[in-house]
Protein backbone atom coordinates (compact mmCIF):
# COMPACT_ATOMS: atom_id res chain seq x y z
CA UNK A 1 0.00 0.00 0.00
CA UNK A 2 1.09 3.55 -0.73
CA UNK A 3 0.98 6.25 1.95
CA UNK A 4 -0.48 9.46 0.53
CA UNK A 5 -0.67 12.96 1.99
CA UNK A 6 -4.15 14.30 1.28
CA UNK A 7 -2.95 17.88 0.85
CA UNK A 8 -4.39 18.67 -2.61
CA UNK A 9 -2.53 15.84 -4.30
CA UNK A 10 -3.76 14.63 -7.64
CA UNK A 11 -3.40 10.89 -8.03
CA UNK A 12 -4.38 8.44 -10.73
CA UNK A 13 -4.22 4.70 -11.28
CA UNK A 14 -3.88 3.37 -14.81
CA UNK A 15 -4.95 0.04 -16.27
CA UNK A 16 -3.18 -0.94 -19.48
CA UNK A 17 -5.07 -3.20 -21.88
CA UNK A 18 -5.27 -4.11 -25.57
CA UNK A 19 -8.87 -3.04 -26.28
CA UNK A 20 -8.05 0.57 -25.52
CA UNK A 21 -4.53 1.70 -24.70
CA UNK A 22 -5.23 2.65 -21.10
CA UNK A 23 -8.06 3.46 -18.73
CA UNK A 24 -7.38 5.65 -15.71
CA UNK A 25 -9.09 5.61 -12.32
CA UNK A 26 -11.04 8.76 -13.24
CA UNK A 27 -12.74 6.88 -16.09
CA UNK A 28 -10.77 8.50 -18.90
CA UNK A 29 -10.00 6.16 -21.79
CA UNK A 30 -7.08 6.56 -24.20
CA UNK A 31 -7.73 4.75 -27.49
CA UNK A 32 -5.24 2.23 -28.82
CA UNK A 33 -3.83 3.66 -32.09
CA UNK A 34 -2.61 0.24 -33.41
CA UNK A 35 0.15 1.73 -35.57
CA UNK A 36 1.62 -1.58 -36.73
CA UNK A 37 -1.76 -3.06 -37.70
CA UNK A 38 -2.55 0.01 -39.80
CA UNK A 39 0.56 -0.48 -41.96
CA UNK A 40 0.92 -4.29 -41.73
CA UNK A 41 -0.41 -5.06 -45.22
CA UNK A 42 1.71 -2.42 -46.93
CA UNK A 43 4.80 -3.56 -45.02
CA UNK A 44 4.22 -7.23 -45.91
CA UNK A 45 3.89 -6.33 -49.59
CA UNK A 46 7.11 -4.29 -49.48
CA UNK A 47 8.95 -7.15 -47.73
CA UNK A 48 7.78 -9.68 -50.34
CA UNK A 49 9.07 -7.35 -53.06
CA UNK A 50 12.38 -7.08 -51.20
CA UNK A 51 12.63 -10.86 -51.03
CA UNK A 52 12.00 -11.21 -54.77
CA UNK A 53 14.69 -8.63 -55.51
CA UNK A 54 17.14 -10.54 -53.28
CA UNK A 55 16.36 -13.81 -55.08
CA UNK A 56 16.82 -12.17 -58.48
CA UNK A 57 20.19 -10.70 -57.44
CA UNK A 58 21.38 -14.06 -56.11
CA UNK A 59 20.16 -15.82 -59.26
CA UNK A 60 22.20 -13.41 -61.37
CA UNK A 61 25.13 -13.92 -58.94
CA UNK A 62 25.35 -10.26 -57.96
CA UNK A 63 26.16 -9.28 -54.37
CA UNK A 64 23.22 -7.58 -52.65
CA UNK A 65 25.24 -4.47 -51.88
CA UNK A 66 25.69 -3.88 -55.63
CA UNK A 67 22.04 -4.51 -56.51
CA UNK A 68 20.45 -1.07 -56.87
CA UNK A 69 16.82 -2.27 -56.92
CA UNK A 70 17.36 -4.38 -53.81
CA UNK A 71 18.95 -1.44 -51.96
CA UNK A 72 16.10 0.91 -52.94
CA UNK A 73 13.52 -1.59 -51.70
CA UNK A 74 15.48 -2.23 -48.49
CA UNK A 75 15.45 1.51 -47.80
CA UNK A 76 11.68 1.62 -48.42
CA UNK A 77 11.03 -1.25 -45.96
CA UNK A 78 13.26 0.43 -43.36
CA UNK A 79 11.35 3.71 -43.83
CA UNK A 80 8.01 1.99 -43.24
CA UNK A 81 9.30 0.31 -40.07
CA UNK A 82 10.87 3.54 -38.81
CA UNK A 83 7.61 5.42 -39.47
CA UNK A 84 5.67 2.97 -37.26
CA UNK A 85 8.30 3.16 -34.51
CA UNK A 86 8.40 6.98 -34.59
CA UNK A 87 4.61 7.32 -34.51
CA UNK A 88 4.35 4.90 -31.56
CA UNK A 89 7.19 6.64 -29.70
CA UNK A 90 5.59 10.05 -30.24
CA UNK A 91 2.25 8.75 -28.92
CA UNK A 92 3.89 7.19 -25.84
CA UNK A 93 5.77 10.43 -25.05
CA UNK A 94 2.54 12.41 -25.34
CA UNK A 95 0.58 10.08 -23.04
CA UNK A 96 3.35 9.73 -20.45
CA UNK A 97 4.05 13.47 -20.28
CA UNK A 98 0.33 14.26 -19.91
CA UNK A 99 -0.08 11.74 -17.09
CA UNK A 100 2.99 12.89 -15.16
CA UNK A 101 2.41 16.63 -15.59
CA UNK A 102 -1.25 16.44 -14.52
CA UNK A 103 -0.88 14.13 -11.50
CA UNK A 104 1.35 14.09 -8.43
CA UNK A 105 1.12 10.30 -8.12
CA UNK A 106 0.66 7.77 -10.94
CA UNK A 107 0.14 4.11 -10.05
CA UNK A 108 0.35 1.31 -12.63
CA UNK A 109 0.46 -2.44 -12.68
CA UNK A 110 3.96 -3.87 -13.23
CA UNK A 111 3.27 -5.73 -16.46
CA UNK A 112 5.55 -8.49 -17.62
CA UNK A 113 4.99 -8.14 -21.33
CA UNK A 114 7.75 -10.65 -22.12
CA UNK A 115 5.64 -13.36 -20.47
CA UNK A 116 2.48 -12.14 -22.20
CA UNK A 117 4.14 -12.35 -25.63
CA UNK A 118 4.14 -16.16 -25.28
CA UNK A 119 0.39 -16.09 -25.96
CA UNK A 120 0.43 -16.32 -29.77
CA UNK A 121 -3.13 -14.99 -30.06
CA UNK A 122 -2.24 -11.70 -28.37
CA UNK A 123 1.47 -11.37 -29.20
CA UNK A 124 1.11 -8.92 -32.09
CA UNK A 125 -1.34 -6.70 -30.19
CA UNK A 126 0.88 -6.64 -27.09
CA UNK A 127 4.02 -5.89 -29.08
CA UNK A 128 2.22 -3.12 -31.00
CA UNK A 129 1.03 -1.36 -27.83
CA UNK A 130 4.44 -0.64 -26.22
CA UNK A 131 3.50 -0.92 -22.53
CA UNK A 132 7.05 -1.59 -21.36
CA UNK A 133 8.27 1.58 -23.08
CA UNK A 134 5.43 3.60 -21.52
CA UNK A 135 6.29 2.37 -18.00
CA UNK A 136 9.94 3.30 -18.56
CA UNK A 137 8.95 6.76 -19.77
CA UNK A 138 6.65 7.29 -16.78
CA UNK A 139 9.47 6.29 -14.44
CA UNK A 140 12.07 8.74 -15.75
CA UNK A 141 9.57 11.56 -16.33
CA UNK A 142 8.33 11.26 -12.75
CA UNK A 143 11.88 11.97 -11.57
CA UNK A 144 12.24 14.76 -14.12
CA UNK A 145 9.02 16.55 -13.04
CA UNK A 146 9.48 15.70 -9.34
CA UNK A 147 6.40 13.47 -9.21
CA UNK A 148 5.82 9.94 -7.93
CA UNK A 149 5.37 6.88 -10.12
CA UNK A 150 4.63 3.57 -8.40
CA UNK A 151 4.21 0.12 -9.91
CA UNK A 152 2.34 -2.59 -8.07
CA UNK A 153 2.56 -6.36 -8.39
CA UNK A 154 -0.04 -7.78 -10.77
CA UNK A 155 -0.68 -10.75 -8.47
CA UNK A 156 -4.42 -10.97 -7.68
CA UNK A 157 -5.14 -7.34 -8.64
CA UNK A 158 -8.46 -8.26 -10.29
CA UNK A 159 -9.30 -10.78 -7.53
CA UNK A 160 -8.89 -8.40 -4.54
CA UNK A 161 -11.68 -6.30 -2.99
CA UNK A 162 -10.71 -2.61 -2.96
CA UNK A 163 -12.58 -2.05 0.34
CA UNK A 164 -11.54 -4.87 2.67
CA UNK A 165 -8.70 -6.59 0.78
CA UNK A 166 -10.47 -9.97 0.54
CA UNK A 167 -9.02 -12.16 -2.25
CA UNK A 168 -11.42 -14.25 -4.34
CA UNK A 169 -10.32 -17.88 -4.59
CA UNK A 170 -9.48 -17.99 -0.86
CA UNK A 171 -11.71 -19.39 1.89
CA UNK A 172 -13.69 -21.63 -0.45
CA UNK A 173 -14.77 -18.90 -2.90
CA UNK A 174 -14.63 -19.28 -6.67
CA UNK A 175 -11.69 -17.64 -8.46
CA UNK A 176 -12.82 -14.98 -10.96
CA UNK A 177 -12.24 -15.28 -14.71
CA UNK A 178 -11.24 -12.48 -17.09
CA UNK A 179 -14.91 -12.07 -18.08
CA UNK A 180 -15.91 -11.20 -14.49
CA UNK A 181 -15.51 -7.40 -14.55
CA UNK A 182 -18.00 -6.49 -11.79
CA UNK A 183 -18.39 -8.63 -8.69
CA UNK A 184 -19.66 -8.32 -5.12
CA UNK A 185 -17.30 -9.08 -2.28
CA UNK A 186 -18.63 -11.99 -0.13
CA UNK A 187 -16.91 -10.53 2.96
CA UNK A 188 -17.96 -6.87 3.01
CA UNK A 189 -20.71 -6.84 0.36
Amino acid sequence: FVEIDHIKQSLVGIDLNTDNFLTDSNGNVVANPRYYRSIKGKLAKAQRKLSRRALRAKKEQRPLRNSKNYQKQRALVATLQRKVANRRNNFLHLVSTTLIKNHDLVVAEELRSKNMLRNHALAMSIADVGWRTLLGMLSYKAKLYNRQFVTISPRNTTQTCHECGFVMGNAGTKKLTLNDRDWTCPKCG
